[in-house]
């Protein structure tokens, strides 16, 4: 089976800094993978290569085979990678349910001049739209709040929104940096698993960032360790937990909490 995510030697540099060094993973179709390590190192790099926003300087990255690589970010975006910031970047004038039909447009199937002309199919698109939005609202519990402009939500509902965005638009590879930060423990939980929850059921593969490690022991199939720009362990939450070297790096105590 060809891997949905694939990296090879993959190597970022700033000037003379080497943000990635050599990295390679592998994400199967439809796995949850984290990937975790302290702050710098390089893991929002990591994204910004996959997505191109910046700039592979050696290795390659492959989307179901595929070489990425070099691709403009629309470009990469058009092939079913999504993702989503740790800082929201929603629409603030428009309401949350806009902000969430945005998604569900990126995966439109009427042509512009369909829509202009409000064709039979223009109408139908709509529909399902509309349809499709609301129901990923409701699983996120945001159906209160689908007429409030974005710009009047707690930050805690915007990175839900935010996640219900990123998931309508169903693409095949999603990827999710601190998709949790400002969240209470109770939103985390539930976010967390309507992702996942919906993630399975719309066939789509998640590699997610994420500080909070009792999140991520609770999501991941698997967990990728970086540090100082280089993969330093890989394993399922069990075995991470159990890894001395990740142990004495990264997890200290917090290891043995998140497990509990």
């Amino acid at each position: 089976m060809t891997d949905r995510l694939r990296l090879e030697g993959v190597t970022v540099r700033f000037g003379g800094l080497v943000a990635a060094r050599d990295v390679s993973l592998a994400v199967a179709p439809g796995e949850i993978r984290g990937l975790i390590g302290p702050n710098g190192a390089g893991k929002t790099t990591l994204i910004n290569a996959i997505t191109g926003a910046v700039l592979v300087a050696s290795g390659r990255v492959l989307l179901d085979g595929h070489p990425i690589s070099g691709h403009a970010s629309h470009q990469i975006g058009r092939r079913g990678v999504g993702r989503t910031f740790q800082h929201v970047e929603p629409f603030n004038e428009m309401t949350v349910i806009d902000n969430v039909l945005v998604g569900v447009g990126r995966r439109g199937r009427v042509p512009f001049w369909r829509a202009a002309l409000e064709t039979p199919a223009a109408r139908r698109n709509e529909r399902e739209a509309i349809a499709f939005a609301t129901e990923t609202l409701d699983a996120f519990g945001l159906l209160p709040y689908r007429n409030t402009r974005a710009s009047d939500l707690p930050f805690g509902l915007l990175k839900r929104m935010d996640l219900a965005r990123a998931l309508a638009a169903r693409p095949m590879l999603l990827l999710m940096d601190e998709p949790t930060s400002g969240m209470s423990e109770s939103e985390a939980d539930t976010a967390i698993a309507t992702a996942r929850e919906l993630a399975g059921q719309r066939g789509i593969t998640l590699l997610v960032v994420e500080h909070n490690m009792r999140v991520m022991m609770a999501l991941a199939d698997r967990i990728t360790v970086m540090q100082f720009g280089a993969v330093v362990a890989e394993g399922t939450p069990t075995e991470i937990q159990r890894n001395p070297t990740v142990i004495d790096a990264y997890l200290g105590e917090e290891a043995t909490d998140a497990g509990r």
